[in-house]
This record gives structure tokens, sequence and C-alpha cells, in this order.
């Protein structure tokens, strides 16, 4: 079992995936740490950028001792990101956070849902889920679907895009219904309003879910606190409602958060 580092990585491969979309290939023995929606951080080279960027976990092969991250261009950080190239080397600090509950899958039927840069963690986790029924959806903005292939290995994927050039017009949740998908489990990551739907979809029905926060993240080891969310109980060393989506997630059970 790996554990918890800074270290400088070198980069093994990068590729376009989609507009703004990119996947890098990582060297790494912390590809030997399992936990799918787990995440990492990376440095920067422009030290004026100061914060790491967390980027989840796409894949890891621990074999080749690799692990694969896929992320967008959002702003000068993750911008100098793409422009990296095999050789190149990379400051990481990883692996963080909590991931997804495997157990509570065994011999049942997961429901999978990712919502743009929220579908890379997916990837890995039907993967580790093995060779149970999946039912996975992924939503994209338009027919630039990027990692479809790679998940259709894992499971049965349905696609809905915003603007309906594939799949199900709408969002994930709109493609479930369409496609009149059941599932005794649920498993999700994506943008907050998404989330929300599916806190409510999952209560209504009574099916346990996982969703894994998106949140713009400073240390990433919950030392600065500027990654706090709502929680409905209260944490027991703090007693306020309160948790580090960095260290106490980014995985939490739908009903525990106020979202």
């Amino acid at each position: 079992m790996a554990v918890k580092k800074k270290e400088t990585v070198q980069v093994l491969s990068t590729a376009r995936l989609a507009e703004d979309v990119y996947e890098m290939w990582l060297a790494t023995d912390l590809a030997k740490d399992p936990g799918a929606g787990r995440f990492l951080t990376l440095y920067p080279k422009n030290r004026a950028a100061l914060l790491p960027r967390p980027i989840s976990i796409c894949e890891r092969d621990a074999e080749r001792e690799a692990l694969r991250i896929v992320y967008r261009i959002a702003g000068e950080g993750t911008r100098e990101f793409s422009t990296y190239k095999e050789g190149d080397t990379a400051e990481i600090l990883g692996i963080l956070g909590n991931g997804y509950p495997l157990d509570p899958a065994k011999g049942k039927r997961a429901l999978l849902l990712g919502g743009g840069i929220g579908i890379p963690p997916l990837l890995e986790l039907a993967k580790e889920l093995g060779e149970g029924e999946k039912y996975i959806v992924a939503g994209y903005r338009n027919g630039q679907l990027f990692l479809k292939e790679d998940l259709e290995k894992y499971g049965r994927v349905f696609i809905a895009t915003e603007d309906g050039s594939r799949g199900t017009k709408g969002n994930v949740l709109d493609a479930v219904r369409e496609n009149e998908l059941e599932a005794d489990l649920i498993y999700a990551c994506g943008p907050l309003p998404m989330l929300r739907a599916i806190k409510e979809y999952a209560a209504k029905r009574q099916i346990p879910a996982w969703i894994s926060l998106e949140e713009r993240m400073a240390c990433g080891v919950g030392a600065c606190l500027g990654c706090v969310c709502k929680t409905v109980r209260k944490d027991a060393h703090s007693h306020v409602n309160n948790a580090r989506i960095c260290t106490d997630g980014p995985v939490f059970p739908a009903e525990d958060v106020d979202i």
C-alpha cells in the first residue's frame, strides 16, 4: 500500500481528448494504492500560480506503476499542464481524500452517474467494482464524447448531451428515465446542481447513494479549511455541521451532506 507523499514524477504520455479536455499518464508507485474516487494535486511549474490543482484519479495501472488523470482547462495552471510532453516532469501530492465504498455494491446493480469532468473518476470505479452489473451514464455538453470507449469495457454505457447531439437530450437523470434504468445503489460525480438532483432522486426511491463533491481546494490536506461543506450531522471533533471535502471526502453518502 502506497502512502501519501509529495514527489516529482515523469510524464509518460499526454493527449487531447476533446475541446479543452486532456489526459496525462504519470509514472508513480502511488498507482499501487486503490481507492476509486480519490485525487492528487498537481503543482504548476509557474510559481506565480501558487496553489496546486486537485485532479481526480481517472485510472491506475499498478503493474506499470502509472496513474492517469483527465482534466479540463479552467485557468492558467491547467493550461500549463496541457503543454506537458512525454519525458517532462511534474510535481504531485497524493493520493488524497476518501473514495467510493465498494463493498455495498457486491451482488447488486450499481448506477454510475458522471457529468462533465466528473466522468473520469467513474472509469477507475467501474474497474474496481469488478464483474457486477453496472449501468454507466455519462453526461456531456455536446457530441465531443471522451472516455466513452474506455467505460464500455466495464459496463453498459448510456449518453446524455445538453444539446441533444448524442444519446438522450438533457442530463444524466433524463437518460436514466428514458432508458428505464433501475439500480440498487448509486455512485455519482459532477457539478453541484447534478448532485443535488441525484440526492433528491435517490431519497425519493430510498436508494443508497454516494456522491463526490467537486470543489475548489487550496492545500488539499485539510489544513486551510477552504473546501468546507455543510453536513447533516455534527462533526465529532469540532461539534459543527461542517466537513472538509479534501479529507472527509470528496466522496460522501448523499444523505450526509446539505447541498
